[in-house]
């Protein structure tokens, strides 16, 4: 019994760095050329009675669900009060609240936010939801939820 369970251990710590070095070397891909991310609403400065449509727009790469490895195509995601330097561009974008996936290739979001001031940024990745390198975002934009 002792010695399944030290071989049961083994196993389970092999595969835990087996896992770290995999997601260690994760390779990032080039956007396609010339690309623009940009956040067609809201717009910087709006005061908004919630909840909050976010609607994003790609120039110079298309749009396709997460999963779907297509030539030239990413999809969006929102950083929300995240700065872009505070996240891991070599992994996979997280699922929180700070940081919204749009991963059915959705070209906005409705956002329910409390009363308060967001910066929100938009941030395309590829279909692994890893960003591009170099990253694709948009401007920051900051509004008020009244």
């Amino acid at each position: 019994m002792r010695r399944t369970v030290i071989r049961g251990a083994a196993v389970l710590a092999l595969l835990a760095v087996t896992i770290t070095i995999a997601l260690a070397q994760i390779e990032r891909f080039e956007p396609a050329g010339d690309v623009t991310l940009y956040l067609i609403s809201p717009y910087h400065g709006e005061v908004i009675d919630g909840p909050v449509l976010v609607r994003f727009g790609v120039r110079g790469m298309g749009v396709a669900p997460a999963g779907i490895d297509h030539p030239n195509t990413g999809h969006h995601h929102l950083l929300i009060n995240l700065p872009v330097d505070e996240v891991d561009l070599d992994q996979p974008l997280p699922f929180t609240d700070q940081t919204r996936h749009l991963g059915g290739g959705q070209t906005e979001i409705l956002l329910e936010l409390e009363p308060g001031t967001y910066n929100l940024q938009a941030l395309f990745a590829d279909f692994r939801h890893i960003p591009f390198d170099p990253v694709v975002v948009s401007e920051v934009i900051t509004i008020h939820v009244r």
